[in-house]
């Protein structure tokens, strides 16, 4: 049986927090729904408290042979997914705005190229990123942190390659 991570439950619990914020859910469910998120062993247990809340869909980026380029001072969200046949990718987190402990990226790349650059401090896991003739290069820590942000990249690329690194 695998375990939920207190990032999965802080995302959850964040998740809560924020449909309490604007009003989708009264006191009493807010109260039950942390509860249950707090103390999920499993994802089983914590799927149920955000399964019906809204925010947990990815932002979506395409191109097919064009570019995807976010550097500078720029809002990072919770979920990214990104999608190039021969196009490249370079995400720059660290100058950005990153108001959360994990964000997942999702990267659908035939023939491309990705660049994600790490702010100090922060960590990466590509094991969820899947290559038949591509490399993927990890060269930030991989265990997460307490109160650090962690990376969490996952996809696939054929014939692509993936570089993720910290700021030089």
């Amino acid at each position: 049986m695998s375990r939920v991570s207190d990032l999965d439950r802080d995302r959850a619990v964040t998740l809560v927090q924020q449909a309490y914020a604007v009003g989708r859910l009264d006191q009493a469910e807010l109260e039950v729904r942390l509860e249950r998120a707090l103390t999920a062993v499993s994802p089983g247990d914590l799927a149920p408290v955000v399964a019906d809340l809204p925010g947990d869909e990815p932002v979506r980026l395409e191109t097919v042979g064009g570019r995807v380029t976010r550097t500078g001072d720029w809002q990072v969200p919770q979920r990214l997914r990104i999608e190039s046949e021969y196009g490249s990718v370079r995400l720059d987190l660290s100058r950005a705005h990153v108001p959360y402990g994990q964000v997942d990226i999702e990267l659908r790349l035939a023939y491309g190229r990705a660049l994600i650059i790490l702010p100090a401090g922060a960590t990466a896991n590509a094991d969820g990123v899947r290559s038949e003739w591509g490399r993927v290069i990890c060269r930030a820590a991989g265990n997460p942190r307490h109160g650090g942000l962690h990376v969490r990249v996952t996809g696939e690329l054929p014939y692509g390659r993936l570089v993720i690194r910290t700021r030089r």
